[in-house]
């Protein structure tokens, strides 16, 4: 077996890293969810993780960098990126984390379908059935492990509204390498930010302004910095990282270690054990994220 090169290992890393700091969010969503707007959340997620970007920045004396971005291809991540959190958090009202993160597992199989089109690399047939069992594995968890919830599609709506976040989600890592013009990753994290920050404050702006800053609790504090931070700022650097490094399909695969995480920050941290079916369905899934990691691919 040839071992990967040190690029390619690094974004390995990276997305490993990006798996773990998006597992906390499902689980500090989980808490916060009902008690702030999903747009607000995001809103102030951004502001501080863009505000962190540009101190980074401006020490690095890469400022000068931005002006090659393309303000268009730049609001374009920002919408899909927005549309992604917003509905992650109206999910997470009536949805667990578990099966919420489950959802998330289906995007590898989104990004490669959208790579198809974005371009012209050609996944083995290998990685396509190891992406497919995962999604079984997926399937088996959000329906309950019973075939007659997927013939009539009995589906909760935080998951249905979810898997909208995650169609976007999934179509902005595969634009991510196809919209960038060799600038690092940090500057095009900044570009999607700010669009971001722009986009939620024209229509949320009544929700920023008559908020009651000072009423919420601080659990939805804490949760509001550790997205802001984890979440976000390092979330897009590590996944802008990577996708310039892995293929779209490689880089999303990543998605298959965060209900195990998920479950397992629930176990120490909450006490809460999963079922049965849970159990089988993350396993199907654990299996396919190893059998990624070994393959040679990039």
């Amino acid at each position: 077996m040839n071992f990967p090169s040190k690029s390619v290992a690094s974004g390995h890393i990276a997305m490993l890293i990006f798996s773990l700091l998006v597992s906390g969010s499902f689980v500090l969503g989980s808490i916060i969810a009902n008690l702030i707007d999903p747009d607000l959340v995001t809103f102030l997620r951004f502001v501080i993780a863009f505000s962190l970007i540009a101190i980074l920045i401006i020490f690095q004396d890469k400022l000068y960098l931005v002006k090659g971005l393309s303000p268009w291809k730049s609001l374009i991540l920002g919408v899909l990126i927005s549309i992604y959190f917003i509905t992650m958090f109206e999910g997470l009202k009536t949805a667990n984390s578990t099966s919420m993160a489950v959802v998330f597992t289906l995007t590898p199989l989104l990004a490669g379908l959208f790579d198809l089109f974005f371009s012209n690399r050609v996944m083995s047939i290998k990685v396509w059935i190891t992406v497919i069992i995962a999604a079984i594995g997926a399937l088996w968890i959000i329906f309950d492990g019973k075939f007659e919830n997927l013939i009539q599609f009995k589906v909760g709506f935080g998951e249905k509204l979810f898997f909208i976040g995650c169609i976007c989600h999934a179509l902005y890592a595969s634009l991510i390498p196809k919209f960038n013009r060799g600038e690092p990753a940090i500057i095009q994290t900044f570009g999607t930010l700010i669009s971001g920050v722009i986009i939620l404050g024209l229509f949320s702006n009544e929700k920023i302004i008559y908020s009651s800053w000072f009423d919420f609790p601080i659990i939805v504090l804490f949760t509001i910095f550790y997205l802001a931070i984890f979440a976000t700022a390092a979330s897009f650097f590590l996944i802008q990282y990577s996708a310039i490094r892995l293929s779209p399909i490689k880089v999303m695969a990543y998605t298959y270690a965060v209900p195990i995480w998920v479950v397992l920050l629930q176990i120490f941290f909450l006490n809460q054990f999963p079922n049965k079916i849970t159990f089988i369905g993350a396993l199907i899934i654990m299996i396919s994220l190893v059998i990624l990691l070994f393959n040679e691919e990039g």
